[in-house]
C-alpha cells in the first residue's frame, strides 16, 4: 500500500517561508507525476503546484506563480513545496498528491485514492 509521510506545516506570519516535505513509501518519486493540492473550510481541494515524473513539466496555480516552487529530491526520494511570501488566503490543509494522472502547464489531475495525510498551514495577517 502505496503512504506518504508530510512535513512542514506550521504557523506563520504573512510575507513569511515555508517548505513543505512528503516522502512517499512504496513507491519513488520518479515513478509517477506527483504534485501539492490544498483544501480550506470554504473551498474544494484544489492543485497548487505539481511535477511531471521526469521533472521537465511544472503546473501552478494562478494564486501562487511566483510565490511557490515545487521540486523533487530523488535521493532523498522526497517531494517539496517551498512557499515564500505567504498570506493569509493561503491557510489551509496542503495535501500531497502521491499520483497525478495527468500535467501540463494548465492542468494537475491527481488520482484520487492516493493522498497523503494532511499538513496545516496557517497564515497570520
Amino acid at each position: 500500500q502505496v503512504q506518504a509521510v508530510e512535513s512542514g506545516g506550521g504557523l506563520v506570519q504573512a510575507g513569511g517561508s515555508l517548505t513543505l516535505s512528503c516522502t512517499p513509501s512504496g513507491w519513488n518519486v520518479d515513478d509517477y507525476h506527483m504534485g501539492w493540492f490544498r483544501q480550506s473550510p470554504t473551498k474544494g481541494r484544489v492543485a497548487v503546484g505539481c511535477i511531471s515524473f521526469g521533472g521537465g513539466t511544472r503546473y501552478y496555480s494562478e494564486s501562487v506563480k511566483g510565490r511557490f516552487t515545487v521540486s523533487k529530491d530523488t535521493g532523498k526520494n522526497t517531494l517539496y513545496l517551498q512557499m515564500n511570501d505567504l498570506k493569509p488566503e493561503d491557510s489551509a490543509t496542503y495535501y500531497c498528491a502521491i499520483r497525478v494522472l495527468r500535467i501540463g502547464p494548465t492542468l494537475c489531475e491527481p488520482d484520487n485514492g492516493y493522498w497523503g495525510r494532511g499538513t496545516r498551514v496557517t497564515v497570520s495577517s
